[in-house]
């Protein structure tokens, strides 16, 4: 499959929504949290897979606010299993070249997961492969609220006029400030929804929904959406 997918017209950025680690788990009789494990496996190899590709930035949904709301042991679960991927992975992407971003808001992340977090982010700053985004204790309404904050202080202050405040500028004030946005978005499990997620930059993002849950996701499922992108007709509001 891959030797089909047209690499003159890969997708620049791709976002992932991973979802369904709970229900894989469930359906082997297993806690949920196993569920999550596994979805580490899954990750590992779509960051492999887009960076092998030549895609410039994969950002993936690992935590959002609203996550907070799960049972508490599977919420620090989670916060544990992230320590984990950093500890276990963040050399072998610092020596593939990954830069590691952030999206969220970490400072109410428990200390030693901020830590680890923070000294991926310092390790990898000055790499120049795939720029590698997690979003993590992230919500995109959050998110538009925040920089609206901010840039009616900064009006507020006599810094910027009305006239200046364009998309442009609102993107400035984004946590992917800096960023292209996604051209593709991928979510598993078969679920048909953005979750509150990205929902300013995926204002023409392409949308596909497999229905595999992600533990099960692989380098076939990434290349498959990646045909099935290309084969779509991209127009931007405009006729051809």
């Amino acid at each position: 499959m891959k030797g089909e997918i047209d690499r003159s017209k890969l997708p620049k950025h791709i976002a992932i929504i991973m979802d369904g680690n709970g229900r894989w788990a469930s359906k082997r009789a297993l806690p949920r949290v196993f569920g999550h494990k596994a979805g580490m496996e899954a990750l590992r190899e779509a960051v492999k897979g887009c960076s092998d590709l030549g895609v410039k930035i994969l950002t993936v949904y690992a935590f959002s606010t609203e996550n907070w709301n799960r049972p508490t042991d599977e919420v620090s679960f989670l916060m544990n299993l992230l320590i984990e991927y950093m500890r276990k992975e963040i050399n072998e992407l610092n020596k593939n070249n990954v830069k590691v971003k952030i999206l969220g808001d970490i400072s109410g992340l428990p200390k030693v997961t901020r830590e680890e977090v923070e000294k991926a982010v310092s390790l990898t700053e000055n790499n120049e492969g795939i720029q590698f985004n997690i979003a993590l204790n992230y919500g995109s309404r959050a998110e538009i609220i925040c920089a609206c904050k901010k840039i009616a202080e900064e009006f507020k202050e006599g810094k910027i006029s009305s006239e200046e405040i364009t998309e442009e500028l609102i993107s400035e004030y984004l946590f992917t400030k800096g960023d292209i946005d996604p051209d593709l978005i991928i979510r598993t499990s078969g679920e048909k929804r953005l979750s509150n997620f990205l929902l300013w930059q995926s204002a023409y993002s392409e949308l596909i929904f497999v229905e595999e849950m992600w533990p099960d996701f692989n380098k076939q499922l990434l290349e498959r959406a990646i045909l099935e992108y290309q084969n779509r007709d991209r127009r931007f509001g405009l006729v051809k």
